[in-house]
Order: C-alpha cells, then structure tokens, then sequence
C-alpha cells in the first residue's frame, strides 16, 4: 500500500477526457483507501485510481466479478458502472463505481443487534458455488494450517481447535475475502453496505463467516449463524480462527498507523482488540 495521493486535478481530467457527460459533477476526496484511492463523483458514483502494484489486478477482478454477483446481494454494493482505460494522462485501467452511502465501520461501528441479520443474509446470498474459472487465493479461502500467528495461550485453545476441526470439503464458494471494519459501511448504527471486492475469491467460507466477530457487536455472532442458516460446527470453529488472524492483522496495522508509519491506520488497531475480546468471550 501507499500513501501517495493524486491531485484531484488528475482525476477530473481523466473524467473530463474520458467520460465527459460526467465531467461537470462535483468531486471529493474520500478518506481511507488501501491499494486505491477515491473520489465520490457527484452523488451516485465514485473514482477509484490505483495507487499500488496489485492494486489494477484487484480493479480488473471487481469489473469482471461484482455486475455477475450484485444482483442477488441484499446489500448495497459499488458495482462498476464504467471504465477509464489507460492514457497518456494516466497509464493503468482506473474505475467509476456506484457509491455507497454510510460511514467506514472503523470509524462508525456497527451497534444494532438487528445487523446480524443483515450481515448473515449478505452472505448466505454470496456463499454459492463458484464456477470452474473463479479467482482462487489460498490465503484468503484456504486451509488455516498455511498460517503459524504468535498467539497467547487464551487465543491457542481457540486457534487449535480451529486447526483441528475438519476442513472445507465442500464446492469452493464465493467469497468477499476481505471483511473488516475499513470495508462495509453502517448507517444509524447497522450494516448499510459492503465495499472492495478486489479480493473475491472462492474457497472455504469460514474466512468470510469470521465477520461474525470482526463486524458485530458482542453476542451478535449466535444471531448471525442462525440468519446464514448453513455452518456446520466444524466451519464455526474454523471462522473463529480465521477471526483471530484477522484480529492480529487489524492490530499490528493500527500501531503501525499509530506509530507513524507508512500504511498504517490507527483505527484498526481497537477494531483488532474488540475482535479478539469477542472470540475469546
């Protein structure tokens, strides 16, 4: 990731070159950003430039992806609606995408009980089998034997029983890949959108179903796998392991943005320890 910007001149030449019915609405900077940075474009749409090496691979797997799959999800999405392509202002592919209303999780938290629901009906509609040509990463939907995290001896139990629960012998399913607080959005305290797919991926769905802690509030997790309706135990215990990964990634981000430095982001970092509080609970 970096933490370069572009000047917005940038992008409004891009537009104005490239689509030019869309060139007069108003742009704005929108805070955040890993591998891409955005802009909203008028009040329906948003800009989103790459800004790191991956970054237009993650941009191309959203374009081909997300219009085959947004139509069956029950929450907002930023379908891509249109495409700059390279130029001699710009040299990679760059992206206009619906926007999506509500404020980053990791700033807003979600509060209400009833977005359990909501986040399990998300992905009960995204969990189906993926076809033979799907987009395949072992470190987002793959065994969790791949990983080896430094845990405490609270944190061990919980990522050891995960280890040996039986692993995903099901179709690989779709999967966002990539939840966490920085990627969904919430208005009046529940969940109002998920963002950046760049990540889709089939494989197991323990990965994506470790939301249930990273996302809700403290005792949402029992009311979510009931709203997904198809985890066995074996795929709950391995989530939760997943959960504890993502929660030391979240964690060492935010003391990196806390410290200072490059890519860090200081409000991951209690979004980590929140994550970790609920597992463990």
């Amino acid at each position: 990731m970096s933490d370069f910007k572009f000047d917005p001149d940038l992008v409004r030449a891009l537009v104005r070159d490239q689509h030019p019915d869309l060139a007069d609405l108003e742009l704005r900077e929108v805070d955040g950003g890993w591998d891409n940075q955005q802009w909203r474009l008028g009040d329906e749409l948003a800009v989103r430039l790459p800004r790191s090496e991956r970054a237009p691979g993650l941009l191309a797997m959203e374009r081909k992806w997300l219009p085959v799959l947004a139509d069956r999800l029950p929450v907002p999405t930023p379908v891509p609606v249109r495409t700059g392509e390279p130029s001699e202002l710009f040299e990679h592919t760059w992206t206009i995408a619906r926007w999506v209303d509500g404020e980053p999780a990791d700033h807003a938290p979600i509060t209400r009980a009833d977005a359990a629901e909501v986040l399990g009906e998300f992905l009960s509609a995204l969990h189906e089998p993926a076809p033979a040509d799907a987009p395949v990463n072992p470190m987002r939907g793959g065994p969790l034997a791949e990983w080896s995290p430094d845990l405490d001896d609270r944190a061990r139990d919980v990522w050891e029983a995960a280890l040996a629960a039986p692993v995903w012998d099901g179709p690989p399913l779709w999967l966002h890949g990539d939840l966490h607080p920085a990627n969904v959005v919430t208005r009046d305290g529940t969940l109002a959108g998920v963002l950046d797919f760049g990540e889709l991926c089939a494989g197991d769905p323990a990965a994506d179903l470790s939301a249930a802690w990273i996302l809700l509030p403290e005792g949402g997790a029992s009311r979510f796998f009931d709203a997904y309706g198809k985890a066995d135990e074996a795929t709950i215990l391995r989530a939760r392991g997943w959960a504890i990964l993502r929660a030391l990634g979240l964690i060492m981000i935010g003391r990196n943005g806390r410290l200072g430095l490059p890519g860090g982001k200081p409000t991951w970092e209690p979004a980590g320890y929140a994550t970790l509080d609920r597992v463990l609970t």
